[in-house]
C-alpha cells in the first residue's frame, strides 16, 4: 500500500469524533465499493498497533468467528 495512500486516509480521519469515525466506517462498509477497502485497512491498521495483546486475541477471535 502507498504510504502517501495511508497518510489520506490518516489526515481525513485524525481528529474526529467517535461518531464521525463510526459514520465513516459504516459509510465505506454499506458503500460495498471496493475503493474504500485500503482505507478500511488503514483504520485496521492504527486500531492493531494501538492494541495490547489480550485486545489483539479478542479481535482476531471476532474475526475468526465471523468468517465460521
Amino acid at each position: 500500500m502507498d504510504l502517501n495512500l495511508r497518510k489520506a486516509v490518516l489526515a481525513n480521519v485524525t481528529g474526529n469524533s467517535t461518531d464521525e469515525l463510526q459514520n465513516t466506517i459504516m459509510e465505506a462498509i454499506n458503500s460495498g465499493e471496493e475503493k474504500m477497502l485500503p482505507g478500511l485497512g488503514v483504520l485496521f491498521e492504527v486500531i492493531w498497533e494501538n492494541s495490547n495483546d489480550q485486545e489483539k486475541n479478542e479481535l482476531l477471535a471476532t474475526l475468526s468467528e465471523g468468517l465460521q
